[in-house]
C-alpha cells in the first residue's frame, strides 16, 4: 500500500521515476525514494489535490475542511483515517478549539499562525511539524492526523491514535496456578506499560523502529541500562535493522531472521506471552524484543534450560519446584528416547528384557504385521495428526478430536492387530512427557528429533542411539545465542548458575545474575538474607495475666 501511494504520489507531483524500489536495496525496510524530499505547498488547495490523489479510492481517509475562528480567518484541512483516531479528541480538542474561539478575534499576521495554533490552540501532547508529502502520508497511515493550515509549508502532525484492541487477558499458551493473569496483549505500547509497572525505573530503556517496507511494523528493543550486556544490545539492533523484507506480521518473523543458525531445530530465541516472566529476564541481563500486533515479546540471549524454566517456578516453595525441573528432564528424556530405546530393544536387544516381561511382548506381537519401528513410525505420526488437528480445531471439537480419536484409534489399532498394545503405551508416555515441557517451541524440537534416532534405533540398535546422542550433544555445544553458549551453565560449567537451572535453589541463594548474561552487574541482592526465627522470641502480651488465673 505504502509503494502504491508512494508512486501515485510521484506521478501527481510530475515525477517520472519509479518509486518502487528493489529488494536488494532495501535500507533498514524502507527504500531509497524515502531519501528524496517532497515538500508540501503553501497553496491548501494545491496541497489537498495532491493527498486526494495519493489516497484514490480510499475511503476511509476523511479531508475535513473548516475554517480558523479568527480575524481574518484562515483555512485549514485536517486529513485522517477514520477508526484510527480518536473521535473525540477530533471533536473536543481539535475542531472545538479551532473553531470555536472566544476572546481571540484580534488580527494575527499570516506568519504567526501556526506558533498559535501550535502553542495556545491545540491541547494535544503529541504534536510534532513535518512539511515532506511521504512524511505526512506515513503518518495518515500510522493512525495520527495531519493538519494543513494555508499559507504555511509545514503541516502539524496529531497524535491522536486510537483503535480497537484486546483487552488484557490471561495468557492462552502459559497457564500458571499461582502468578499474575496479565498477559500481553496485539499493541505494543500496552506491553510496555505492563513491563514498566513492573520495574519502575528510568534505567529501563524502550528503542522503537520500523521495520517493513510495506507494513512500517513498530519493533521495540527494551533493556536496563548497567544490566544488559551493551555488545548484546549493538547486536540486537544490527540484527533488526539489517532485515529487509515488505512486511512484518508477527514475531516469528523476526526471530528467524536474528538466530544465530538457521540449521538447528532448537530455538534460539525465547518467546513469551507474561510480562512477568519478560521482567524477570529483564532484571537478569537478557534484551526484550516488542512487536506491534503480537502478543509475543522475544527474549534474547536464552539457554536450553530456559525453554524448561516456567514462570510459576519463582512463585512456590523452591522444593517442590527442584522436583517438578527433574520431572521435567525426565519428561525430556522420556519424549525424546523412549520410543527409541523400545525399537532397539525389540529388535535387537531382546536379552536384556527380563523373561517374564519378553514372553509377555512377543505374545502380544504375534500378530502384528510390522516391524517395531514401521509400527513406532505408524502410532506417532498418527498421534502428531491428532495432536495438530486438536489444535487447529474450534477448541471444543477440537479437545474432543484429540482426546476420543486416541482412545478410539488405539483401541481398534490393537483390536484389529495393527499395532500391540505396548506400543500404544510407549506412546503415550511418550505425549504425556512432551507435554509437560513447558515452552511449545522446546517441545517442537523433541518432537522433531524423535524420528531421526529411531531411525538409527531401528538400524543399529543401541549403539546407533548412542551415536545419535553424542551427534546432538555435539550439535548443542555449538549452538550460541547471541555469543552466549547455548548449555550453558553446564558447558562451560559455572557453579554459581547451577543455582537455577537443573533444580532451583531458594531465592535467598541466588545472589548473582547468570554470569554470561548480566555479568556487568552481578550481584541482585544482598548475601545471607536467609529466614530465621527470632532469636528471643516474646510470649504474647496478657500471657502472663491467664497463667496467674
Amino acid at each position: 500500500m505504502f509503494n502504491v501511494l508512494r508512486r501515485k504520489l510521484k506521478q501527481t507531483l510530475g515525477r517520472n521515476k519509479d518509486l518502487k524500489v528493489p529488494h536488494d536495496k532495501f535500507e533498514h525496510g524502507e527504500g531509497n525514494g524515502d531519501k528524496e524530499k517532497h515538500p508540501i505547498s503553501n497553496s491548501l488547495e494545491q496541497n489537498k489535490i495532491i493527498l486526494k490523489e495519493i489516497f484514490n479510492n480510499c475511503s476511509d481517509v476523511k479531508f475535513r475542511e473548516f475554517e480558523l475562528g479568527t480575524a481574518p480567518a484562515v483555512k485549514l484541512l485536517l486529513v485522517y483515517i477514520d477508526g484510527m483516531v480518536s473521535t473525540s479528541d477530533i471533536h473536543e480538542s481539535i475542531m472545538n478549539q479551532l473553531m470555536l474561539l472566544e476572546g481571540l478575534m484580534e488580527e494575527i499576521s499570516p506568519e504567526h499562525t501556526l506558533e498559535l495554533i501550535r502553542e495556545k490552540l491545540l491541547p494535544i501532547g503529541e504534536l510534532s511539524e513535518n512539511g515532506d508529502f511521504i512524511k505526512i502520508t506515513d503518518n495518515i497511515l500510522m493512525g495520527n492526523a495531519a493538519l494543513l493550515i494555508d499559507g504555511e509549508k509545514t503541516a502539524l502532525i496529531l497524535g491522536i491514535k486510537e483503535w480497537e484492541s484486546r483487552g488484557i487477558e490471561e495468557p492462552q499458551s502459559e497457564p500458571v496456578v499461582r502468578g499474575p493473569r496479565e498477559g500481553f496483549t496485539e499493541r505494543m505500547l500496552t506491553n510496555t506499560m505492563l513491563l514498566r509497572r513492573r520495574i519502575k525505573s528510568s534505567r529501563l530503556k524502550l528503542e522503537i523502529k520500523k521495520v517493513g517496507i510495506v507494513s512500517k511494523t513498530d519493533i521495540g528493543i527494551m533493556y536496563i541500562d548497567g544490566i544488559a550486556n551493551n555488545k548484546v544490545v549493538e547486536e540486537v539492533r544490527k540484527r533488526i535493522d539489517r532485515i529487509k523484507i515488505d512486511g512484518i506480521l508477527e514475531s516469528g518473523y523476526i526471530e528467524e531472521y536474528i538466530q544465530d543458525d538457521w540449521k538447528t531445530p532448537f530455538p534460539l530465541v525465547l518467546s513469551t506471552e507474561r510480562p512477568d516472566r519478560a521482567a524477570a529476564h529483564l532484571l537478569e541481563g537478557n534484551v526484550i524484543i516488542l512487536t506491534d500486533t503480537t502478543p509475543f515479546a522475544l527474549i534474547v540471549p536464552v539457554t536450553f534450560f530456559h525453554f524448561l524454566q516456567a514462570s510459576e517456578d519463582y512463585y512456590t516453595h523452591w522444593v517442590g519446584t527442584a522436583m517438578i525441573r527433574l520431572l521435567r528432564i525426565i519428561a525430556v528424556n522420556i519424549s525424546l528416547l523412549l520410543p527409541s530405546f523400545y525399537i532397539a530393544i525389540v529388535t535387537f536387544h531382546q536379552e536384556m528384557l527380563p523373561t517374564a516381561l519378553l514372553i509377555n511382548i512377543a505374545s502380544a506381537r504375534e500378530g502384528v504385521p510390522f516391524p517395531a519401528f514401521i509400527e513406532a513410525f505408524i502410532m506417532e505420526g498418527t498421534f502428531e495428526l491428532l495432536r495438530e488437528a486438536g489444535i487447529r480445531l474450534p477448541r471444543p471439537v477440537g479437545q474432543a478430536v484429540s482426546i476420543v480419536g486416541a482412545l478410539v484409534i488405539g483401541q481398534a489399532a490393537v483390536t484389529a492387530g495393527l499395532v500391540s498394545p505396548a506400543m500404544v503405551i510407549i506412546v503415550s508416555l511418550t505425549a504425556i512427557s512432551s507435554f509437560s515441557i513447558p515452552n511449545y517451541s522446546g517441545a517442537l524440537s523433541l518432537r522433531i528429533l524423535r524420528f531421526p534416532l529411531m531411525v538409527l534405533a531401528a538400524s543399529l540398535g543401541l549403539f546407533g542411539i548412542m551415536v545419535g546422542l553424542m551427534a546432538l550433544l555435539l550439535h548443542l555445544c555449538s549452538l550460541r545465542s547471541f555469543g552466549v553458549p547455548y548449555i550453558s551453565p553446564i558447558a562451560p560449567f559455572i557453579r554459581s548458575d547451577m543455582k537455577d537451572s537443573v533444580i532451583r535453589f531458594p531465592l535467598w541463594a541466588m545472589f548473582t545474575r547468570p554470569r554470561l548474561i548480566g555479568y556487568k552487574e552481578p550481584q541482585r541482592q544482598e548475601y545471607l538474607q536467609i529466614p530465621k526465627p527470632p532469636a528471643n522470641p516474646k510470649r504474647p502480651s496478657g500471657g502472663k495475666e491467664r497463667d496467674n488465673k
